[in-house]
């Protein structure tokens, strides 16, 4: 989850970053001779916008990532944990025919990990202190073996690709929105006024929001993927073995009804299941369990 939040954070405020200067420095016009939007050149520059912050968040996705877990890359093992650690990431990314990762640990409770980067050749892995200090070797093998398996997979790049899309359509649509109701409500006439831009940033926030329904169907999807490719590396019983430790170590903290479908293994037929960004953990040890 973490690698599809700390996207999406980038993303979004490398987003509102271009739009705002566009609009201070004056350079996103769209309006004809008429005082009219000139759809061509606003989806020009949608895309523009678009597709550039997607790619830009892509490109800083490593160094975002280690600022904002605090994530130490291990330059030098410093002890037998990580030294074997190195060398599982080294023998699946081997086996799969990628460059070797950073590897990196980050100061946390949960039991967690991510991989990110710009391409299969320079990636980083994570996990947290917590993973390694509560799941034994073969479900920390599963857990690398998935993480490398988003990176064989390319996943990351596929995400920005969708990023770009959800995001052009997002910049279009709001500054319809801001337009219309520029014209409309506040009897703009010809260029547009201050609620064009209010409107707009607000409108491209919850359109974006919404939006990001369309990323986490992607990224479930993608999961599924990951957990087939892990257990390919590390051997089905310890994919499945990770996944079940995750599942316990979430099991006790039982959430109120109406949060559950806020947790990892939330309830079925929420709509905030639409938000999330992995299945139920019970749904994916199922998918394994029934592959031969």
């Amino acid at each position: 989850m973490k690698r599809i939040l700390l996207f999406l954070i980038t993303n979004l405020a490398i987003l509102l970053m271009l739009s705002i200067t566009l609009r201070l420095l004056g350079v996103d016009r769209i309006l004809n001779e008429q005082g009219g939007i000139d759809f061509n050149s606003l989806l020009i520059m949608a895309a523009v916008i678009g597709f550039g912050g997607s790619f830009i968040s892509l490109a800083m996705s490593k160094w975002s990532a280690k600022n904002m877990t605090g994530a130490v890359v291990i330059e030098q093992p410093s002890d037998p944990t990580e030294r074997w650690l190195v060398e599982t990431v080294r023998r699946h990314a081997e086996r799969v025919g990628i460059g070797m990762p950073e590897v990196a640990i980050y100061d946390a409770p949960d039991l967690n990990a991510f991989a990110t980067g710009m391409n299969r050749d320079d990636s980083l892995v994570a996990v947290s202190t917590g993973l390694l200090h509560n799941m034994s070797k073969d479900e920390i093998e599963g857990v690398l073996a998935h993480e490398i398996s988003h990176v064989a997979n390319g996943d990351m790049v596929t995400l920005a690709l969708i990023q770009g899309v959800v995001n052009t359509f997002v910049i279009f649509l709001s500054r319809v929105i801001g337009h219309l109701v520029d014209r409309v409500v506040f009897k703009t006439e010809r260029e547009h006024g201050p609620a064009f831009m209010i409107m707009t940033l607000v409108a491209q926030m919850v359109l974006g929001i919404l939006a990001s329904m369309i990323v986490m169907w992607f990224s479930r999807q993608r999961e599924f993927r990951a957990d087939a490719g892990g257990a390919q590396l590390a051997g089905r019983n310890k994919m499945i073995a990770a996944l079940e430790r995750l599942k316990q170590w979430h099991e006790p903290a039982q959430l109120p009804e109406r949060l559950a479908a806020f947790g990892i293994s939330g309830g079925q037929g929420s709509v905030m299941n639409l938000f999330m960004s992995h299945p139920p953990l019970d749904v994916r040890i199922a998918a394994l369990r029934a592959t031969s």
